[in-house]
């Protein structure tokens, strides 16, 4: 199926506007100036700080089907060679989500203009990159007095070619934790170490310690990723640094994972402490629990994927990615699937430029699948 015009329209716009999350004011207005031009009759929208939540109504309801988009962007400079590129400097939708929201506005349009038996819940999700939108919002009033019973959502594959989907039972996204690791110790002239309680040696070390978590505190079996993504520490080259900060992720596919490397991460950072005379502080901030879907509806959604022929189905394996959807999924039975959008960039990288043929595809198959569901 190819992409209608106005929404590869859509998604340029939503790409020049990209907001951090719980600031995405224009990103709702334009959501809501777009939902006003509906068809109404059937439509309740309300909002939920910078998110919306729209009710479809069906004729005959006996369920409440919902239908997850994610909002914010990244706090990354943009280098494609689009002549749409954001407007708001240091920010991107460099992980698909102006692809993500035009797709559920796309699948809304098809549902304000064709009824069906069932209630259908479209809900605009906030903050999914940081600091984590998806927990508020579930147990927000306004979310439980629309509260899906089934819940459904996307992301963007660049490794995947158009017309792809790929998901599997169980298991799709990690368990995600942030790392934030600040020590404080006693700076100094360079030509005196020794009155100094040096923190560029001390954060080397812990950094060393960290990745023998993975290597030896967890099941070989299992799998988990400890990733220090950026150190500060100093502040020019002939003073010794007081202080020095480590901020990364933790991923695990068990939370038993999780909870083990923290203890390890704690224990490690008290020897630091001790072996270098400084004081720590850890700071896990933004925690995300794993993307779990449900095995039946999956299995459904895959049979019918390859009966239907309406996309080209892969059976993938989990990854160490993160998505705060996981905690829809951890109340409400659903599944999230991968949409296959061919570009050599990954995601958050600066010049990553989605197939925008891929939502067509999406708009294809999740008006069919939800007809479908909601139809009786």
């Amino acid at each position: 199926m190819s992409t209608p015009a106005k929404f590869i329209q859509i998604r340029r716009d939503l790409h020049q506007i990209p907001e951090p999350g719980f600031q995405e004011f224009k990103t709702q207005q334009y959501l809501l100036n777009y939902i006003s031009t509906l068809p109404q009759e059937r439509l309740e929208v309300n909002v939920w700080r910078t998110g919306i939540l729209v009710k479809v109504k069906g004729s005959r309801p006996t369920r409440t089907l919902g239908f997850r988009c994610d909002m914010d962007a990244l706090a990354i400079a943009e280098d494609t060679s689009y002549p749409f590129r954001s407007t708001h400097p240091g920010y991107m939708h460099a992980c698909g989500h102006d692809v993500h929201m035009t797709i559920g506005l796309g699948v809304l349009t098809h549902f304000a203009e064709h009824a069906v038996d069932d209630d259908l819940l479209f809900i605009f999700q906030p903050a999914e990159e940081g600091p984590g939108g998806a927990l508020p919002m579930l147990a927000s009033v306004e979310f439980q007095a629309w509260r899906p019973d089934l819940i459904f959502a996307l992301h963007i594959a660049p490794e995947y070619p158009v017309g792809t989907i790929a998901t599997c039972p169980g298991i799709l996204f990690a368990n995600t934790s942030e790392l934030f690791i600040d020590l404080v110790g006693k700076g100094g002239h360079a030509a005196f170490p020794h009155r100094t309680h040096d923190m560029v040696i001390a954060q080397a070390h812990l950094v060393t310690q960290l990745q023998s978590i993975i290597s030896r505190n967890i099941d070989p079996l299992d799998a988990g990723v400890i990733t220090i993504g950026k150190i500060e520490a100093g502040t020019r080259q002939n003073i010794i640094a007081e202080r020095a900060r480590l901020e990364g992720t933790i991923r695990t596919l068990s939370m038993e994972s999780m909870a083990k490397i923290k203890s390890r991460i704690e224990a490690v950072v008290k020897g630091i402490e001790v072996g270098f005379e400084c004081k720590a502080e850890i700071d896990y901030g933004a925690n995300y629990c794993q993307v779990f879907n449900d095995e039946a509806l999956t299995t459904d959604f895959m049979n019918w994927l390859q009966e239907t022929g309406t996309a080209n189905l892969v059976v993938c394996r989990e990854q160490m990615t993160g998505e705060d959807f996981g905690y829809f999924l951890a109340e409400i039975p659903g599944f999230m699937f991968w949409l296959g959008v061919d570009t050599p960039y990954g995601l958050h990288h600066a010049k990553i430029e989605p197939s925008e043929d891929a939502i067509g595809v999406a708009l294809n198959t999740m008006t069919q699948y939800l007809t479908k569901l909601a139809t009786r």
